[in-house]
């Protein structure tokens, strides 16, 4: 078998920072770009490379990075046109980041394993000059993601359970609030015991997410799964239906959960 050939990666890249040069100064449409008008943008490749991820598609997710390096690119030619800072600088910055925050690998700190890691991580992060320890978390955040780098966060400087299986008594806490409170809005409908509702499913949330946390398991994957899986037994049903001549709307909910559990068999064979 032909060896492949090895790429000089920093010729590569500088490959890039050319063409990004180019596009710039050529393009009519990169031209008139803004950190402004990318933000959506790079959000939107960071979901495509977080779904190829999920795909486990390394020739996706090999494109992916590279709409995202594009990016990152692209915000630091912005930068460089008002003497803000350059490519250079953001390798600077991210080197002597790592470099600092690895005292165990450049440094003389001991570490046992990678909680002590996280846990040194964010520590330096206070030491550094961070007002709190969950001034880092972006308020832009999908609320799940968000809850979980919260946890990941308070568990840096031990605000956390002893033991893993203390949450599962937490969880059925929230799960009786959740009932009670769902007992008194159907007995008195105001605004009130509305958000009561809505509160006590956001507490049974964030206790599910933070069981995810404590078992290892990342809750956006986790869901995300789900959701993928659910959507291919949909899926199933429709097609089913539309072999059958008739639409969705045509069955009833027996024939539906009849051709969801076929859906669940199948998948599940050809898997």
């Amino acid at each position: 078998m032909k060896e492949k050939s090895k790429k000089d990666p920093l010729k590569e890249f500088g490959r890039l920072l050319k063409i990004m040069d180019d596009l710039r100064q050529d393009c009519p449409w990169d031209r008139e770009q803004t950190m402004e008008s990318l933000r959506k943008l790079t959000i939107e490749e960071t979901y495509e490379l977080g779904d190829s991820v999920l795909k486990n598609d390394m020739n996706e997710i090999k494109g992916e990075l590279g709409d995202l390096l594009l990016h990152i690119v692209f915000y630091s030619k912005i930068a460089s046109e008002s003497n803000s800072f350059e490519i250079a600088d953001v390798i600077e910055g991210i080197c002597k980041k790592l470099i600092h925050r690895h005292p165990h690998i450049y440094g003389d700190v001991v570490v046992e394993n990678a909680n002590d890691v996280k846990e040194n991580w964010e520590a330096l992060k206070l030491k550094e000059g961070r007002k709190g320890v969950l001034s880092g978390v972006p308020l832009s955040l999908p609320a799940l993601v968000k809850a979980n780098r919260i946890q990941e966060k308070v568990h840096g400087v031990g605000f956390d359970w002893k033991e893993k299986h203390e949450i599962w008594e937490k969880i059925e806490e929230e799960t009786l609030e959740l009932k009670t409170a769902i007992k008194d809005l159907s007995q008195s409908k105001n605004k009130k015991k509305t958000e009561a509702v809505e509160e006590e499913f956001g507490d049974l949330f964030f206790s599910l997410i933070n069981a995810a946390r404590l078992y290892e398991i990342d809750p956006e994957n986790s869901l995300e799964r789900t959701n993928i899986k659910f959507m291919r037994r949909f899926n199933f049903i429709e097609e089913q239906a539309e072999k059958a001549g008739k639409t969705i709307t045509d069955l009833n909910l027996q024939e539906m959960n009849t051709l969801w559990e076929k859906a669940k068999m199948e998948i599940r064979n050809n898997n």
